[in-house]
């Protein structure tokens, strides 16, 4: 879970994404296109171009990780973390039964 809250639903951030790739010739640069489209919109500008990065690289206009096979590498990730501690705890429950059944005496 992120420690931070989503302030912007997901048609937010996708409307303020469109603006900027629509409208940034409109501007000097890209950063000033985010800037003022930031202001618009309420966010830091940091954040409206992480969210304009995070969509061309989901696009593939840029290089790096999509957004779901980012998220399916998190959840195999967590997933064998999760098996792990389960075969640990097995394998410390084996060893313990074990034990136990050595320490009991031998019946004949």
């Amino acid at each position: 879970m992120s420690k931070t809250t989503n302030k912007f639903s997901p048609e937010v951030r996708a409307r303020a994404v469109r603006m900027i790739l629509d409208h940034q010739g409109d501007y000097p640069s890209r950063w000033s296109a985010v800037v003022s489209i930031a202001e618009k919109i309420g966010c830091v500008p940091q954040t409206l171009h992480e969210w304009v990065k995070k969509a061309e690289v989901d696009s593939g206009k840029r290089g790096g990780i999509p957004t779901d096979t980012a998220d399916k590498l998190k959840a195999l990730e967590r997933e064998n973390r999760e098996l792990r501690q389960a075969n640990e705890i097995l394998r410390k429950a084996s060893a313990y039964f074990a034990q136990a059944e050595l320490d009991r005496p031998f019946k004949r």
